[in-house]
Order: C-alpha cells, then structure tokens, then sequence
C-alpha cells in the first residue's frame, strides 16, 4: 500500500530543496519527522513536513484499518521537481532595470510499507 502527495508551486528553489529531500528518503516516517523538525532551514522543512503528513494520511485512508503505525512506515519516493519562475524587476545602478527570478517548485512524497 503507497500513499502519495504532491505540493505544487512552493516559492522556494529547488537547488535549497533538493539536500531535504536526500535527508529523509529512505527512513522511516517518524524519523524522518524528528530530522525535520530539528533541521535549520526551518521554513523549507515546514513545507516538507506537511507533505509527508498528507502522504501518511494518504496511505491510512488507503489501508483503513490495516494501516501500520509510524515505524513501520517508510519514505520511498521523495523528490523535488521544478516549477515556474516569477519574473519581477527591480531597479539598480544607472536608471536600469534588473530581472529577479523567483524559483518554484514541486514537492512528491511517497509513503510505503516496509519490506
């Protein structure tokens, strides 16, 4: 049984994503909670915290009442995937305008029982 969730357009880059991601694939969903929540780029973890708890609630909806408790549960799929860039300009040296790219992103987490 997987649960899956996605979280799309999280005006964060990916480049500072992608090192959570490696973080907690692999481990078990509630160690994967403790490292999130101890981590120091805390605004970043709080929109990854909130997609493996809407994988989790996935996967318990999915299984009803065989769903496993936290521990036996693991994070097999977590990737970042870019989205659109914002295109905003501000102004700089000499009466010129200079491009601000502000990065999105794409968050997927799969949840499944471990082997």
């Amino acid at each position: 049984m997987v649960g899956r969730s996605v979280r799309r357009f999280v005006l964060a880059s990916p480049k500072k994503l992608k090192p959570l991601m490696e973080l907690i694939r692999g481990r078990s969903v509630s160690e994967a909670y403790w490292l999130l929540e101890g981590n120091a780029k805390r605004r970043l973890s709080t929109h990854v915290m909130k997609t493996l708890k809407a994988a989790v609630a996935s996967y318990r909806e999915k299984a009803g009442t065989d769903a496993r408790p936290d521990d036996e549960l693991v994070v097999r799929t977590a990737k970042v995937d870019r989205g659109p860039i914002l295109k905003r300009w501000r102004p700089a040296w000499r009466g010129r305008a200079v491009m601000r790219r502000r990065r999105m992103s794409h968050i997927t987490i799969e949840v499944a029982e471990a082997e």
